[in-house]
């Protein structure tokens, strides 16, 4: 086997377990590394200028030294996403790394590093405890100046990536989902192949299963957890991530009226999650044969797919149309957003 390239071994109970995973530590730190080097990070452009200023504080500091600009990351900084984790658990997961674990993962930093840097991690490395408090205060202090403001549109996201995997699974298999994960993921023989590049490894996944997590903020390639005691994992980009990702609901509901029309507009951003076409007319307040002409548009469209489920038809976003969501997300103003976006005076 190609020694760049990490396999996962994946035996029937491991088929069975593959779940999901989000994984808001995972996040921040790439967060970190786009503040670093905003000019690889083309997609994220438009929520780097959202920043007040570009944040150099003591906490930003300390994150942006321990996450580097590239390649190695300490397991313990994102490790174990389990389900849709929020801030506060990942917080509180943190606080709770045993101190052996926070001094190994420093000290493969400090083989990594040179210089201040590699003076600073082996001080930390030293007294685990303290740099762990040190790291919890920075991630919280960091955590609101980048990612709060926009962890809603996040969510959504991920959450919407995650919808699509899983049905693919249902639809195609495990094989054909993985196929699509990123150019570097392949499927061969029982196992999920990641093309890294840099590193190889083989692990076997044990009947413990396999977690996948999708990320907006790294959108380049796929990293991957592959050493005990973290839990197999694969981190790869998320369906649907544009410039425009960062953008609340009533700017982006703005901009997809003047190109779809209202109503049309409001379905696309309705369709957070799988909803029949009596859900879509609620949530849109239209009539049922209103909102089922327009679904029609937006399937011919390639904006919207539709799928029988027992008695029911339920409509999703393509990847596409989550490209063309951008960060919207539904809110209990939705429809007035739209009407004063469809209003004459709107800009």
């Amino acid at each position: 086997m190609d020694r760049k390239v990490v396999e996962f071994r994946l035996g029937s109970a491991d088929i069975s377990a593959i779940r999901f995973g989000i994984s808001p530590g995972y996040e921040l730190v790439h967060a970190v590394r786009v503040v670093l080097r905003p000019q690889v990070a083309p997609l994220h452009w438009g929520w780097f200028r959202t920043l007040r200023e570009e944040p150099a504080g003591a906490a930003f500091r300390l994150m942006a030294m321990i996450s580097g600009v590239d390649g190695y990351l300490p397991d313990f900084l994102t490790a174990d996403p389990a389900g849709d984790m929020t801030p506060e658990e990942e917080l509180e997961r943190l606080r709770r790394i045993p101190d052996e674990r926070v001094r190994s993962d420093l000290r493969k930093m400090v083989i990594r590093s040179s210089g201040a840097r590699q003076r600073e991690l082996r001080e930390m490395a030293g007294d685990p405890g303290r740099a762990r408090a040190a790291i919890v205060a920075a991630w919280q202090e960091v955590w609101e100046t980048l990612l709060a403001p926009v962890w809603p549109q996040m969510l959504r996201l991920l959450r919407a990536d995650v919808a699509v995997r899983a049905r693919r699974i249902g639809e195609a298999g495990i094989a054909e989902m993985a196929a699509t994960l990123h150019s570097s993921v392949t499927w061969h023989d029982g196992a999920i192949r990641v093309g890294l590049g840099h590193y190889g490894n083989t692990v076997d996944c044990g009947g413990t299963g396999l977690v996948l997590v999708p990320s907006v903020m790294a959108t380049r390639r796929c990293f991957v957890l592959d050493e005990a005691p973290t839990q197999p994992t694969i981190f790869y980009p998320a369906h649907g991530i544009s410039e425009s990702w960062h953008r609340p609901a009533p700017e982006v509901l703005g901009a997809l009226t003047a190109l779809l029309g209202a109503a049309r507009a409001r379905l696309v951003l309705g369709l957070q999650e799988p909803l029949s076409t009596s859900e879509c007319a609620h949530v849109t307040e239209l009539a049922v044969s209103t909102a089922s002409h327009h679904l029609t548009v937006l399937r011919d469209a390639g904006l919207v797919d539709s799928r029988r489920a027992g008695g029911r038809v339920l409509h999703t976003r393509t990847p596409l149309g989550e490209a063309l969501a951008g960060g919207g997300y539904v809110s209990t103003n939705l429809s007035g957003a739209a009407a004063r976006a469809d209003s004459p005076g709107a800009r």
